[in-house]
């Protein structure tokens, strides 16, 4: 059954597919500019961060918006954290009694648990200021976990009955509508202060890793263009603007 779009979406739904992404990447470049959500039952080739492999089975959602956002990649940037909370209305509609945080940059947390993450990815054109297309990836643990993950997992169906993978397709596509809508009303500044309501680790000790290095200090706040800004023991400020965080109990 196809789900229902918000005005003005479209979606095209696989059985099998080597990744969503890649085929809003080949649709892009074939000239296609969404909004279109895509979406599959399996992924033979689905990619998490770095390049992480992403597990996919049947069961879970697996989907991603292809959109013309029309501003600059720094501007564009802060959409991941538009998709973060969508998830996170996704993942409370279905987990009331859970406790839903987004946790820097773009992954969603039941319990402290991870059940969801985000990838975007974006084409680029010589002498065009804007970016002619972005791709935002979503996977969401919806009846299932991995195993063996640098973080702790879980899924939807272990904290309420979980919705199908169209259910909770319908659900977060009305879900980013909204939360994209204040986006382009309102600006970052926005989203922003939603983002930081259910931010997980907000003025706890964390550990941030990054290529070549490892960061411990105190997650102040999101900063204005996204990055974390993290307190270290000398007194110093640190904004991150790429990394892995992990908590004190992790």
């Amino acid at each position: 059954m196809t789900p229902r779009m918000p005005s003005g979406y479209a979606v095209a739904s696989f059985d099998d597919i080597d990744s969503t992404n890649e085929e809003a990447r080949r649709r892009a470049l074939g000239g296609e500019r969404g909004p279109l959500w895509i979406t599959a039952r399996r992924q033979t080739a689905g990619r998490g961060r770095r390049g992480r492999a992403w597990e996919s089975p049947d069961g879970n959602l697996m989907a991603t918006l292809l959109i013309a956002p029309g501003v600059p990649a720094p501007e564009a940037a802060g959409l991941s954290f538009v998709a973060a909370l969508a998830v996170h209305d996704l993942i409370a509609a279905y987990a009331p009694r859970a406790v839903v945080r987004v946790k820097w940059p773009n992954d969603v947390l039941i319990d402290g648990k991870k059940a969801a993450g985000i990838l975007l990815e974006s084409g680029s054109e010589a002498g065009v200021g804007v970016l002619p297309w972005l791709a935002v990836g979503i996977g969401v643990n919806l009846a299932h976990a991995p195993e063996g993950t640098p973080f702790p997992a879980t899924f939807v169906g272990a904290h309420g009955p979980a919705p199908t993978p169209s259910e909770a397709l319908a659900e977060l596509a009305e879900a980013w509508e909204t939360r994209f809508r204040v986006w382009r009303v309102s600006g970052f500044a926005a989203i922003r202060e939603a983002w930081l309501a259910v931010a997980a680790g907000l003025g706890q000790d964390i550990e941030v890793r990054l290529p070549g290095e490892t960061l411990t200090g105190r997650f102040e706040t999101l900063m204005p263009d996204g990055a974390l800004s993290l307190l270290l023991p000398s007194g110093a400020r640190r904004a991150v603007t790429a990394g892995e965080v992990f908590f004190a109990a992790a």
